[in-house]
């Protein structure tokens, strides 16, 4: 029982077919993260987009004035402020030929946030997706290199006469490290994904509240010559 039963050791006495698996979880482990911290700095910039621009857009400014402004910073906003220049371009655009029906103005700016919004929606889940998978597969990865290295200990006992504990115990320990491996790279990938969608949820319900009250303002003022303010 004087074996080296450190994870490294165990890691490099273990067969090439579980050194792979681990290898695989250890890339996959590191592009979960990568992915993780991306999503973070990701979710926070669109939120403090949106509250920015939400700000502006009930600070009395007019219409025009915003439109003119999302549409100079169009490639540095935020979600809101994107869906409302794409809605406001369509509104803009109708008017100008001379369209008097206020139903197809208002549908036609609807129509116009409704396609921005799923766009803004596909972005914010990106990755989400990926998370999804590692939390889903990777245990079950982990369970195969464990499955596989508990059979190759198993088969180099068969030859030998009397099997002790300290003949068996290395080539378990060596296959139960690709689970615990397995379950390092999935616990973190399945709490990210959970979190990231329920903030990409409250997104989504922000910027859909905003297209109604949005859409209502354009409803209030097209009586108006131009929506020059709210």
């Amino acid at each position: 029982m004087n074996q080296d039963m450190s994870i490294v050791n165990l890691i490099l006495n273990a067969s090439w077919v579980v050194q792979a698996v681990m290898l695989l979880l250890a890339v996959v482990s590191v592009a979960s993260w990568a992915a993780i911290f991306a999503k973070i700095v990701s979710l926070k910039r669109i939120q403090a987009h949106n509250a920015d621009f939400e700000r502006s857009f009930w600070s009395g400014t007019s219409l025009n004035d915003l439109f003119a402004a999302a549409a100079q910073t169009e490639k540095k906003s935020g979600p809101m402020e994107r869906i409302f220049a794409s809605g406001m371009r369509e509104y803009q655009k109708l008017r100008e030929r001379r369209i008097a029906d206020g139903t197809a103005l208002l549908e036609g700016a609807r129509r116009a946030m409704r396609a921005s919004y799923q766009r803004e929606l596909d972005t914010a889940e990106t990755s989400l997706s990926f998370l999804a998978t590692v939390g889903s597969v990777s245990p079950y990865v982990g369970l195969f290199g464990t499955v596989w290295g508990i059979m190759h200990a198993f088969t180099g006992l068969a030859a030998l006469e009397s099997v002790t504990l300290s003949a068996v115990a290395p080539g378990i320990a060596e296959a139960l490290v690709a689970t615990a491996i397995g379950l390092f790279a999935a616990i973190p990938a399945v709490v990210a994904y959970n979190r990231f969608s329920h903030q990409v949820d409250r997104v989504a319900i922000n910027l859909e509240t905003f297209m109604e009250e949005f859409s209502n303002i354009l409803h209030r003022n097209l009586g108006a010559q131009s929506p020059a303010g709210h």
